[in-house]
């Protein structure tokens, strides 16, 4: 599991079927691989289970007692709380900052690159028979872009200066690859061991960097400032059943898990859009086409986000194909269940990963293949049955930024493709997905990117 986790879970399921028990940390380890099982323990079994504690104690790390971590009557007032701030009319409301943001920074590293003949981020540009193109780092520009955008809707800060960008970039990476290998442990080696010396230095440097922005807010605040309309006033004007507002400790333990989740995963799907899109040329040429027709050169509003509908679609594939959270968090039984046939005892694990079951041929014709029409009800494709695809999780812990994910994701992929045509690299093998937490390319994906006349 550690070596390939999702290759493993693969062949659980191609081995055994729907439901695989496997002994694991001396654990009653149940696996689940049918849409109907799914759903049935995520919505009707919800309250007969909580979260692998392993799996909150790795987190709790850098995300404090946030609404990802919480559980019990702490997480449901959490999310009560929280729930109006991401709401479909809160989101578009968020994208004029979302889009002013994408725009910056697609602009300030076209003017770099212009300056000094390079590509995204210092990626020396090629040339090719087919036109002039650089050859960029995508997935870390897509990682800044994001940060740039989750900072501009949280503190409506500008964006940061590419030394601040690459080091929180970097942060967020090696917390990831450091809880990956933490989760197969029963327990944590203390922060002060020699070798977390790098655990320590991304703590320290996103803590820094999210209380640096609270100190900065309130500063304004007891200046008389008029407090932005972003994400984090919306989090210092929520008042519990009792009046009281957010404590300093919840306020940063929120923002982190904002800032955290609201980058890495868009920045995982946007990788992952990329290379779909480099790789099927055909339905980029649809995508661009429709983003011309629709946008005709302006910047994209909430009204466009319906009127894009080929390239919705093929973000949905890419979702199905390389879901950014392709593992969901395991869960263990507080109460014996009866699912499946199956008693399942009090303690038992319980694990759920779709991205074995959204490659489930039962489910998706040519599981493999980029086909964005299949989620068309038009098209002629069998139907998809419910649980079969959901990349944001299901029930009553399914992904609280959900709304707000895909709206970035739209406007800034519409936004990538008013500028740029996007192919592989010649040679360069496909990329290899990889669990750190997200789903990542093994190495780094480099795209070459050409400007549209």
């Amino acid at each position: 599991m550690r070596r390939d986790y999702l290759g493993h879970m693969h062949a659980l399921q191609r081995a055994h079927g729907d439901v695989v028990l496997q002994r694991l940390l001396g654990l009653n380890d149940y696996n689940f691989f049918h849409p109907d099982h799914v759903r049935e323990l995520l919505i009707a079994g919800h309250d007969g289970m909580i979260r692998w504690e392993r799996a909150t104690q790795v987190f709790a790390d850098a995300h404090g007692q946030s609404v990802l971590v919480a559980e019990g009557p702490a997480w449901q007032r959490q999310r009560k709380l929280l729930q109006p701030g991401f709401s479909p009319h809160r989101v578009q409301g968020f994208v004029p900052l979302m889009v002013d943001a994408g725009r910056r920074a697609l602009d300030r590293r076209a003017s770099r690159n212009a300056g000094t003949g390079a590509g995204v981020d210092g990626d020396v540009g090629v040339h090719s028979g087919a036109g002039t193109g650089a050859v960029v780092d995508f997935e870390q520009a897509m990682t800044l872009l994001t940060m740039d955008v989750i900072l501009q809707t949280l503190f409506s800060a500008g964006g940061a200066d590419g030394g601040t960008s690459s080091a929180a970039a970097w942060a967020v990476h090696e917390l990831g690859r450091v809880a990956m290998g933490e989760m197969y442990v029963p327990v944590s080696a203390p922060s002060w061991a020699p070798w977390k010396s790098g655990k320590r230095r991304a703590l320290r440097h996103l803590d820094a960097l999210i209380r640096g922005h609270l100190s900065l807010r309130r500063d304004q605040l007891r200046r008389g400032a008029t407090a932005p309309d972003d994400l984090l006033a919306m989090l210092m004007a929520l008042r519990d059943e009792d009046g009281r507002p957010l404590d300093d400790t919840a306020l940063r333990d929120e923002c982190m898990t904002i800032f955290l989740a609201g980058h890495e995963t868009s920045a995982a799907a946007l990788t992952w859009w990329g290379w779909c899109m480099a790789a099927h040329p055909e339905a980029q040429r649809r995508a661009a086409d429709e983003v011309d027709a629709v946008l005709g050169g302006s910047a994209p509003t909430a009204a466009d986000l319906t009127r894009l509908p080929w390239l919705s679609l093929c973000i949905k594939e890419v979702l199905r194909l390389y879901p950014p959270a392709p593992a969901l968090f395991s869960r263990q039984t507080t109460a014996d269940l009866e699912i499946a046939g199956l008693k399942l005892p009090r303690g038992a694990m319980l694990r759920f990963t779709p991205g074995v079951i959204q490659r489930d041929p039962r489910w998706f014709d040519e599981p493999d293949a980029f086909r964005p029409e299949r989620f068309d009800p038009g098209a002629g494709h069998r139907e998809i049955p419910r649980g079969a695809w959901m990349p944001f999780g299901v029930g009553p812990r399914v992904c609280l930024g959900s709304h707000f994910a895909l709206t970035e994701i739209t406007l800034i992929a519409a936004m990538v493709l008013q500028r740029h045509r996007l192919a592989p690299v010649p040679e360069a093998p496909p990329p290899e997905p990889v669990l750190q937490i997200t789903l990542r390319p093994r190495r780094p994906l480099r795209l070459r990117l050409s400007p549209r006349g």
